[in-house]
């Protein structure tokens, strides 16, 4: 096992939840069917602010081996807060934080963290197309930007997985972490839509 193979494995295994996560249901979900941009801004920003206070609280007592990518993931969540958004409006801390703040381990820190990257990246991908049919490409450009970040930021995670994980036992927890940050994304997705009058199982 690797980081790229564990990476590709949740992929593969969680399709629907992913697909669905990428919709543009996703971004109803998210802005509480508030679909302007100033809605989807607020969304992004609320997303790095919560990762980043995650992160500042693992680096006390962080190792060697993830304490410099902690920071470095931190700080460029801090700036994303400030970039995607003039005056954030700092909302409510989505579930799939509380998820991550849970795990207290290396192994399972990484591989929360690269659960939670494969999820914002459907978020950035969908808030680029919100921006490109809202007819705003500067804010388009903006987005592809952050996916772009968003990408190379989750490439230091595989980096790290291979670096953190060296038992099976260890990347049995790294696949645990992912799996359940993806299910708290989701599960929010879906209780989000539901008390919105929503069937989420009809969305593709």
């Amino acid at each position: 096992m690797n980081g790229d193979d564990l990476a590709t494995e949740l992929r593969d295994d969680h399709e629907t939840e992913f697909s669905r996560l990428g919709s543009s249901k996703a971004m109803y979900a998210l802005t509480a069917g508030e679909m302007a941009s100033e809605s989807v801004r607020a969304a992004a920003a609320t997303d790095a602010a919560a990762l980043a206070a995650v992160l500042d609280e693992w680096v006390d007592d962080a190792g060697d081996a993830t304490r410099t990518l902690f920071a470095d993931l931190a700080a460029a969540a801090r700036d994303r807060t400030t970039a995607v958004a003039d005056d954030p409006s700092i909302g409510e801390r989505p579930p799939l934080y509380d998820a991550l703040s849970a795990f207290d381990a290396a192994p399972a820190r990484v591989g929360g963290l690269l659960g939670r990257y494969l999820v914002v990246s459907e978020y950035a991908s969908q808030m680029i197309g919100f921006f490109v049919g809202d007819a705003d490409p500067m804010a388009a450009n903006d987005f592809r930007a952050v996916r772009s970040d968003l990408e190379s930021e989750r490439d230091r995670v595989v980096d790290a997985l291979d670096a953190t994980c060296d038992t099976d036992d260890e990347w049995t927890a790294a696949r645990d972490a992912a799996e359940a940050v993806v299910a708290a994304a989701y599960d929010d997705y879906v209780q989000t839509l539901e008390s919105m009058g929503i069937k989420p199982k009809n969305v593709c």
